[in-house]
C-alpha cells in the first residue's frame, strides 16, 4: 500500500533531479525575500544562479535554532503575513520559542506527508485514529489530524491529558489507532490494567508514536501492553511538525519524505557530511515550504541514514531510529551517556516498569549519575533482600554498557510521575 508510487519508489536519478529543481527555486525564494539568507549567501560569496545541483548542497551555509530565535518571530518568512494561515510554536526550555508559519499550500503539503505516514502502517478510511498528542502551538496534534482526515479516517481529537478520558473513549468509540508520545502510550496501557478493562473493550491495532526518543525495548513493552504494533513517526516543528519521515510494515528504518525534506548526516564538531551508516547530526533543507522553507538546519538529533531500496519498494532514504540528541547527551566523568541506553538496559529487566529518570549532581567536583528505576508492583516487595538483588542486577547491567558506575534507587510502582507529553527524563542538579 503505496501513497504516492511516483515520489517514494523514484530511482535515485529522478529523486536527484526534483530535488535539483527544488533546491533551486528555494535559493532564489529566499535570496530575494529573507535578509537573513541573502546576507548569508553574500558572506559565503554564493550567487543564486551558483546552485544547479542538490550535489552542491554541502557548499551551502547551515540555519541553526539560535538563528531561528534571532529572527523572531517572522524575519525568516519567504511570503507577505497575508499569505500565511497558520502559525505553530515550539515550547523550547530557554529563550524565546521557534516559530513556524504555513501557507495554504504548507498545510496541504503537511496533511499529504502525514497521510503518506500513516499509509506506511496500514492505516486507512475504515480505521479510528485518537490523537493524544497535544494541539495548540505545539504540532503534533494538528499535524496528525490532517493527514488522517486526508486518508479518511474517524479522529476522535482528544488531545493531551485526562487518562480517565482517554481510556472511555478509546472503548466506547472503538479506536483502532492511537497517536501519542511513546511514554504516554506506557502509561494508557498500564491504566488499562489498573481499571481492569477487559481485552476485549479495547479495539486498537495499531501505535503511531514520536515527538520523542524511544528504544526498541520500549516499542516491545508498548505492544506487549496494548497489544498492537507500534510504529515511529518522525518530525520537528521546525521542519514542519509530524510527518518528515516514518517507518513502514518492514520496521528497518524511517523513510524520509526526501522529496520534500532532504536529509544530510554531518559530524557535530567537524560539520563534514558523513557516509551511510556513520552516526552523525541530522540535517534538513525544506526545499517545497513556502512560508517559512529552512537551509541545513541543525536539528541535533543523532542517527544514521541508509539509501537502497527497503523491502517495502520505496527507494527513499531510510534514517535509524534517533540516539537522542547532541543537547540530551550527558557528559559523566568523561563518558557521553544518553538516556535512551539507559532505557535499553531496564526494558530488559521484567522487574522494571517503563519509567525512570536521571539525577546529574556535582559531588566534590565530581559528577554523579543517580538512576531512579520504577519496579512494577508484582516485583515490589518487603523483601529487603529481594530488591537488593535487582537492584545488583540493575548496577550490573549498566556499568557493563556505559562503563561507568550509577547510584541506583529503586522506587515504588506510581511514584514516578506520568508525562502526558515528552517524558521528563533528565534532572541535572549541577546549575541550581
Amino acid at each position: 500500500m503505496i501513497w504516492n508510487r511516483g515520489r517514494e519508489c523514484a530511482d535515485r536519478q529522478q529523486m536527484q533531479e526534483l530535488q535539483s529543481r527544488e533546491l533551486t527555486a528555494m535559493i532564489k525564494r529566499m535570496q530575494e525575500n529573507v535578509p537573513f539568507y541573502r546576507d548569508k549567501f553574500r558572506e559565503e560569496g554564493i550567487e543564486p544562479g551558483d546552485i544547479r545541483s542538490v550535489e552542491q548542497l554541502k557548499q551551502l551555509p547551515f540555519t541553526t535554532k539560535a538563528d531561528l530565535r534571532d529572527n523572531y518571530p517572522f524575519g525568516l518568512f519567504t511570503v507577505p503575513q497575508t499569505d500565511v494561515v497558520r502559525i505553530h510554536a515550539s515550547s523550547g526550555t530557554t529563550g524565546k520559542p521557534t516559530v513556524v508559519g504555513y501557507t495554504q499550500a504548507d498545510i496541504a503539503l503537511w496533511a499529504e506527508v502525514v497521510a503518506r505516514s500513516l499509509t506506511m502502517a496500514g492505516i486507512h478510511s475504515g480505521d479510528t485514529i485518537q490523537i493524544a498528542y497535544g494541539y495548540g502551538p505545539f504540532t503534533g496534534g494538528l499535524g496528525l489530524h490532517y493527514g488522517a482526515e486526508k486518508v479518511g479516517a474517524t479522529v476522535i481529537p482528544i488531545s493531551t491529558g485526562n487518562t480517565k478520558k482517554q481510556l472511555q473513549f478509546m472503548t466506547d468509540f472503538k479506536a483502532t489507532i492511537l497517536a501519542c508520545t511513546p511514554s504516554y502510550a506506557a502509561h494508557l496501557g498500564e491504566s488499562i490494567l489498573k481499571e481492569g478493562i477487559s481485552p476485549a473493550d479495547i479495539k486498537l491495532r495499531t501505535g503511531v508514536f514520536g515527538a520523542e526518543p524511544w528504544t526498541g525495548e520500549m516499542r516491545t513493552e508498548i505492544e506487549k501492553l496494548l497489544n498492537i504494533k507500534a510504529y515511529d513517526i518522525y518530525g520537528l516543528s521546525e521542519v514542519i511538525g509530524p510527518g518528515v519521515s516514518m517507518e513502514c510494515e518492514c520496521q528497518c528504518g524511517n523513510h524520509v519524505f526526501e522529496d520534500h525534506f532532504i536529509p544530510e548526516i554531518i559530524d557535530p564538531d567537524t560539520l563534514e557530511v558523513l557516509p551511510d551508516g556513520v552516526l552523525g547530526e541530522l540535517v534538513f533543507t525544506t526545499v517545497t515550504k513556502e512560508a517559512m522553507p529552512l537551509l541545513r538546519y541543525r536539528t541535533r538529533d543523532l542517527t544514521r541514514l541508509h539509501h537502497g531500496k527497503c523491502d517495502c519498494g520505496r527507494t527513499l532514504v531510510r534514517m535509524e531510529k534517533c540516539l537522542g540528541r547532541t543537547d540530551d547527551m550527558l557528559i559523566i566523568r568523561g563518558v557521553n551517556v544518553f538516556p535512551s541506553q539507559v532505557e535499553s538496559v531496564l526494558m530488559e529487566m521484567a522487574e522494571t516498569t517503563p519509567h525512570y529518570q536521571l539525577i546529574i549532581r556535582r559531588e566534590n567536583n565530581l559528577d554523579t549519575m543517580e538512576i531512579r528505576v520504577e519496579i512494577n508492583e508484582e516485583n515490589w516487595s518487603d523483601s529487603i533482600r529481594e530488591l537488593e538483588g535487582i537492584r545488583r542486577r540493575i548496577d550490573h547491567n549498566i556499568k557493563s554498557l556505559l562503563g561507568i558506575g550509577a547510584i541506583i534507587k529503586l522506587v515504588e510502582p506510581n511514584s514516578i510521575e506520568r508525562s502526558e507529553g515528552k517524558a521528563k527524563r533528565i534532572i541535572d542538579e549541577r546549575h541550581r
